[in-house]
Order: structure tokens, then sequence, then C-alpha cells
């Protein structure tokens, strides 16, 4: 029911207190935070022992609680000096890693004007892009006339509030707006369903953050921040 799901403007900081342990951030720069969530499985049933968020002034970085104060430490001595990746991934056991951030969206309004595309499809099947196999969400799917998928959307429900939504464009299809149609349909059901639709996106990828930005994504200069192991 509508009326039990909290107000849109909230559901931000309720998604980002379960997200990243702790929210809104107490002090500027960087906190850590221990949060056992971080030794659960996540949206696809991996395990992410490093998860961050930052709004431009101060950034929340949740670890297991064990090692939030090497952590911290580690973190005091500059987010930017070079092995810092490595350094994390030795305290947090997960091996070379590099650290570093994405850019971070989230909308409560998005581009009426924008059309909805797209068939809903709750599970993964063989017809589907293999991409969308982890989603724990829908996938959202637009089809050519043969029935073959051109454009598609995973939802990753990272939990209640927080609703993260990914889209990839096959080459063919690629600048005929396929990509910011299934996006703005996709941000609509989640507003919707109670949640904050977010989506984030490497600084460098140009066309993501166009398709973000035409939706109604906007680049508040917030940032998100994991460990990746190196390739």
């Amino acid at each position: 029911m509508a009326d039990a799901y909290p107000a849109v403007e909230q559901r931000l900081g309720r998604h980002l207190t379960e997200w990243v342990g702790q929210w809104p951030p107490l002090a500027d720069g960087i906190t850590v935070v221990g949060d056992p969530a971080r030794l659960q499985p996540t949206w696809d049933g991996s395990i992410r022992k490093l998860l961050g968020v930052g709004n431009g002034e101060a950034t929340i970085i949740a670890v297991p609680p064990p090692q939030a104060d090497a952590v911290a430490a580690a973190l005091s001595d500059g987010p930017d000096r070079a092995g810092l990746g490595d350094e994390l991934g030795a305290i947090l056991g997960t091996g070379p890693a590099r650290f570093g951030a994405g850019v971070f969206r989230s909308t409560t309004d998005v581009d009426p004007t924008i059309e909805a595309l797209g068939e809903w499809v709750t599970t993964q099947t063989s017809n589907l892009p293999p991409w969308l196999a982890p989603f724990n969400g829908p996938r959202l799917v637009a089809r050519n006339n043969a029935g073959e998928v051109i454009a598609s959307v995973g939802i990753k429900i990272h939990d209640r509030f927080g609703y993260e939504i990914s889209v990839v464009t096959e080459a063919e299809a690629r600048g005929r707006g396929f990509a910011r149609r299934l996006v703005a349909t996709a941000a609509r059901w989640v507003l919707d369903d109670g949640a904050i639709p977010t989506y984030l996106h490497q600084p460098s990828n140009l066309a993501s953050a166009h398709v973000a930005e035409a939706v109604g994504f906007a680049d508040n200069g917030w940032t998100v921040h994991g460990l990746w192991p190196r390739s």
C-alpha cells in the first residue's frame, strides 16, 4: 500500500542507512563505519567488503566491523595515494585490488515527456541476454520485430528503499533512445514501488551519463566507492 511507503524525499536516506550502515554523515571528510552487512551476500550473491557513498563533502565507507579501525588508518594517509587498493585488499582479505569511485545518481522526478517502453520479465529465461542473469529484481526488455532483445534493464534490489537501475543497448540499436525510455520506465516503476531509483556509472562513461541526465538523474557531485579485484 502506497500509504505505508516513506515520503519520496525520505527514501534516499533510508536506503543509504541500510546500504552503508549510517546516513547522513556526522562530519566532513571520510568516516569509516563497521557494518555487519558487509559480510552478507549482496544483490547478486557476492560479498562486497567495502562500500561507500559520498555527497560531495562527506563520505561514508562501510566495511566489516573487525577491520574498521585498520581501514580508517589506511584511508587517513590519503584516499588517492598509490597502492591504497592493494593495502585495503590485504586488510579485508580480498587480495590485490583497486580502490575507486564512480558517479552516484538518484531521482524523484522522472521526465514525464519520455514515453514508456519495454516488457517486464520477473525471472531470467533462456531468450534473455546473459548479463541479466544475476539480477535479483525484474528485468525490462525491448525487442525488435523478430522478438530479439535489443535493449534491456536489470534492477538490483539493494534493500527495501533502494533499487539500482542498469541498462545495456545492443550495438545495432544504439542512438535511437531505447536506453533512455527503458530507464525512465524502470525509474517510474521503482518510485511506484515505494523505493528510490539509483543509477551508477564510471565518470568516463559519457553515454551512460547522457542517458541518466536525460531521464532526470542529475549529477549532484555524489560518488560511490568500492574495491575491485585487479584483473
